[in-house]
């Protein structure tokens, strides 16, 4: 049985509104991954050098990263050797089937958030200003207050002028609470407050937002560190989690602030904002690879739902849609 057979198999008993959302959110980088892919498969007739070359040229461009792209053509080679494949419509199953391997091998981490059973949880939220950050912190605190928690915000980024009126709308909009200082506060000040606040009212999670950039001569990092630190003092073993929130559309980029960002605040997940705006939505298996950090939550639209925990066979699925629901029985 092929991969996408599967694939369709489980989508089909899946048959769930987040399925549909991982189709149209990333409709954008299927039309152009899948049509490249398509193309490429109808003008070669067999499996050979050039066309792995120009399938190589297809997957950078989706920016699945160059190290990640040489690991998957040198798999697909040998599958292709392995299983004696010589039609090329064969090997989108394969490429589909390899994706999710990519996504999912190595040491794995948890794509759920990790939420304490019992006792207070804390969510530091990172990255740089314009990603989409208290937006992201907003949606989290929906998704967690609709499974039944009870959650709390710390309006953490003092620095930036409307930052914190802005995550009060957001909490707002939520309905939830937001714990603040008033604009250029010490941010880990805050943090404080926030914690004992949240312990006092026995609230299940703390979400607490950051600076993305400082307007005095601190360094960013460094301030991360200090609010980690007043928070792990606060309560031994928070934050529970550390997610960097990265925009989809700036490619590249993002793999470049996460590696900036994992060294200093020892990230556990990434929030992807934007995929849906993207054509380039291989990115999300190049920050898997090259930094194995799990991608744990994707932006796919602007709807307060539209933000949704990532799901390696849903994402390839999002990739391949139009073959896989062509796929034969």
């Amino acid at each position: 049985m092929s991969f996408f057979k599967k694939l369709k198999d489980k989508i089909t008993n899946q048959a769930d509104a987040v399925t549909e959302k991982f189709k149209d959110g990333l409709s954008k980088t299927r039309n152009s991954f899948s049509e490249r892919v398509n193309d490429l498969v109808a003008r070669y007739r067999k499996v050979d050098e050039d066309f792995f070359e120009e399938l190589e040229e297809i997957l950078i461009a989706a920016d699945v990263g160059v190290s990640t792209v040489m690991e998957l053509i040198d798999e697909l080679k040998m599958e292709v050797k392995k299983r004696n494949i010589q039609d090329t419509r064969e090997v989108q199953s394969v490429i589909s089937e390899k994706l999710v391997e990519i996504y999912q091998g190595g040491d794995e981490k948890s794509p759920k958030l990790n939420i304490q059973e019992d006792g207070l949880t804390v969510i530091l939220v990172v990255g740089v200003n314009g990603v989409g950050k208290t937006t992201s912190i907003g949606k989290i605190a929906n998704r967690l207050k609709s499974e039944g928690k009870s959650v709390l915000l710390a309006a953490g980024d003092t620095f930036r002028a409307g930052a914190i009126q802005q995550l009060e709308v957001w909490g707002d909009r939520v309905g939830v609470e937001t714990i603040k200082q008033s604009e250029g506060s010490d941010p880990a000040a805050v943090m404080y407050d926030a914690v004992q606040a949240a312990k006092s009212r026995n609230v299940d999670v703390l979400i607490c937002d950051t600076a993305g950039r400082l307007q005095n001569k601190v360094n960013l990092m460094k301030e991360l560190e200090k609010v980690k630190r007043v928070i792990e003092r606060e309560l031994p073993g928070a934050p529970h989690e550390v997610l960097l929130v990265l925009d989809a559309t700036t490619g590249q980029n993002a793999l470049t602030q996460a590696k900036t960002f994992s060294a200093a605040t020892d990230v556990t997940g990434i929030v992807l904002t934007k995929l849906d705006g993207t054509a380039k939505g291989g990115i999300v298996l190049a920050i898997r690879n090259e930094l194995n950090i799990p991608v744990k939550l994707v932006g796919l639209g602007e709807k307060v739902d539209d933000l949704q925990e990532f799901d390696a066979q849903n994402y390839v699925y999002g990739l391949f849609a139009d073959i896989v629901e062509k796929t034969e029985e």
